[in-house]
This record gives C-alpha cells, structure tokens and sequence, in this order.
C-alpha cells in the first residue's frame, strides 16, 4: 500500500506541475496566433490521445516524468533561412512569425504559470489552515556554540537577519541556511532594548526554540496573498543559494535528489495530508521555475537570454555555435540526471 501511495503522490505531483508549466506556454503561443501542434504530459508512446478542432494533438505519454509542448515553428529559431524560404501560407502560425517580445513570452511563461501556481498554494494554505506558528524566542541555547560566543541568551527574540524580517522559527531556519557563508547581522530584542549581534557561518547557530512560545494564526485574504508571495519569494531564495553553494563546493552534491526522492517525500506528504501534498506541489513548483530559469541553452531561461542578446545587438543567434551550445546543455542535463539518480540510489542501499 506504501508503494502505491508513493506513485499515485509522484503522478498527482509532477502532473500538476508540469500541466501548469506546459499549459503557461500553450496558452501564451495561443494568444500569440502561433500554431501549438501538441500537448504532452509524459514521454513515449500515449496511452490516451485526441486533437481538439484547431489541430493540437492531446497525449498522456506512458513515462510520466516530464511532459512539453510542441509548438509549430520553434525548432526553427536557429535556422531562419529556413522559415524565409517557406511560403507565405505555412508561416502563418509559425513562431518565428510572432515578434520577439511575444517569444519571450511564450518561453516565459511556463516559468511565469508555475510562480503563480506556488502563489496560489501558498495562499489557499495561509487563508484556509489553522496552524500553531512557533515564534522566534530562545528557548536554549547550546554550549560554546555560535550563539553562545556571540552573546545570544535564553528569552531573546529574533527580530531581523541581515535586513529580513523574522516572524517565526520557520523564517529563521531559512535565514540561516540563506546567511552560509558570511557573518549574519542579527537584531534580538531583549527586556524591550534592540541588540545587535553577528553569527559567524556555522552549521548549526547552536539555537533552540522556546516551545511554549507559540501562535494560533489563520490569515485573512489580503494577509494570506502576501504571506504566499513572501513564501514564494523564500523558497526561490533559498534554492538558488543552495545551487550556487552546491556549485561553489560549499554544500555537498550528495543533498541533490531524483524523482525517486520527489516520490517518497510526495508519499509521505500524501499519507499526512492533504495541506501537507499540497505544500509540496507548491514547492516543487517553485523549483522548476528557478531550475528553468537558469541560463543554459536548453532550459526556458537560455532562451529568454539569448532573445535579450538579439533584441540588444540586434543580431540573430544561429550557426554552428549555437549547435554545439545547445549539445553541451543537453549533455550538463543529463549529467545531472545520472548524478541525482546515484544519488538516491546510494542512499537507498546506504552505500556510503
């Protein structure tokens, strides 16, 4: 029953986030007058399919893990001798007949939909559950650890790190783990007086929650959107940090994770309930927003860059360059597919 739950939680996660993300371009291209030829969720053969009346193909790919969308014409963004050459009736609908800035936002769009969708979670979940808010108090803390040589006592409340605003437990682990790397400018109030202190990177700071300090809080509606937005704002923060550690040798690799760790933390969620699944719907979302941002050739964000690049030389892109730009990307992606899949492997069978 474990293992169902974790495939019916993984296909109800990846589904509806990357429905959203496809439909974000799909309806961009649509507004565009730019022919979308077919609409995918997964990969390989379909095992449901029909067209809707203006030609695009409907599919449910037996591979669940992806999913795209086929737009008429775009393949042909590096080849425009290619789309002149074509007569007047096939550019009709083709992407490269839509001007640049309505390219840019049918790249950008899926990005766009998946940021709304994260949003709108975060919001229902705000304004809809009732939930026990751990405040920033100081509970204890820990023996000639980083807070203890800086000065934090028992009591303290955490007020602001490095300019954010902290209004609980939640939001300092964040600022914590956003603070890696450099000394955190901390404000504590203390018997109604204003300290400022700095924790040097660490870790663990060394602090310990202050568990009677809690709230009971329920967002109105304009509360809840701005919490949403906030969290929204958090979580694409955080992973972008996180990557760029990663990158810079500061955080292990090891931390990176495949669909298999998506599906056991979506089956986990899944078995808590239903808040709890749709958290991780929003977080996953906001993930692939950020990772598609990225600036590599074959990710949305590549090519957003490359139409900024076009639209400020007003050159186009193209050639054999670009080929081999595009092949590397395609490679780096598939690097970090083998790398994420060892490591779920590795720590399922505990081999290290």
């Amino acid at each position: 029953m474990h293992t169902i739950t974790t495939i019916i939680a993984l296909l109800i996660v990846l589904g509806v986030v990357v429905f959203i993300h496809e439909l974000g371009h799909f309806l961009a291209a649509r507004w565009a007058r730019v022919r979308v030829d077919a609409f995918s969720i997964g990969f390989g053969p379909a095992i449901v399919k029909w067209s809707d009346r203006r030609g695009t193909v409907w599919k449910v790919g037996c591979l669940p893990l992806g999913g795209y969308v086929s737009i008429y014409g775009q393949e042909d963004m590096f080849n425009r001798k290619k789309y002149q050459e074509l007569p007047k009736a096939k550019k009709v609908g083709h992407y490269l007949s839509a001007p640049a800035w309505k390219q840019f936002i049918i790249i950008g769009a899926g990005v766009f939909m998946n940021f709304i969708l994260a949003w709108v979670i975060y919001s229902s979940i705000f304004m809809f559950k009732s939930q026990t808010v751990q405040l920033p108090v100081v509970g204890q803390v820990i023996q000639e650890s980083v807070a203890f040589k800086s000065g934090v006592k028992p009591g303290d409340t955490i007020v602001q790190i490095d300019g954010e605003k902290i209004a609980n437990w939640g939001e300092l682990i964040i600022a914590k783990d956003l603070a890696s790397g450099h000394d955190a400018n901390v404000i504590i109030a203390r018997d109604d007086n204003l300290v400022t202190v700095k924790l040097a990177p660490a870790e663990r700071w060394g602090l310990v929650a202050d568990g009677s300090k809690t709230e009971f809080r329920k967002k109105g509606f304009f509360g809840a959107l701005y919490s949403g937005a906030r969290e929204t704002y958090h979580q694409s923060k955080t992973l972008l940090v996180v990557l760029k550690q990663i990158v810079t040798g500061e955080r292990s690799s090891k931390q990176l994770g495949s669909f298999i760790t998506i599906a056991q933390v979506s089956g986990q969620a899944l078995a808590t309930g239903f808040f709890s699944l749709l958290s991780i719907i929003a977080l996953l979302s906001v993930n692939l927003g950020v990772i598609n941002l990225l600036p590599l050739p074959v990710l949305d964000g590549g090519y957003l860059l490359i139409l900024l690049i076009e639209g400020v030389t007003r050159k186009k892109l193209g050639g054999k360059g670009m080929e081999i730009a595009i092949l590397c990307g395609w490679i780096f992606l598939g690097f970090v597919f083998l790398l994420t899949m060892w490591n779920d492997i590795a720590r399922v069978f505990k081999l290290w």
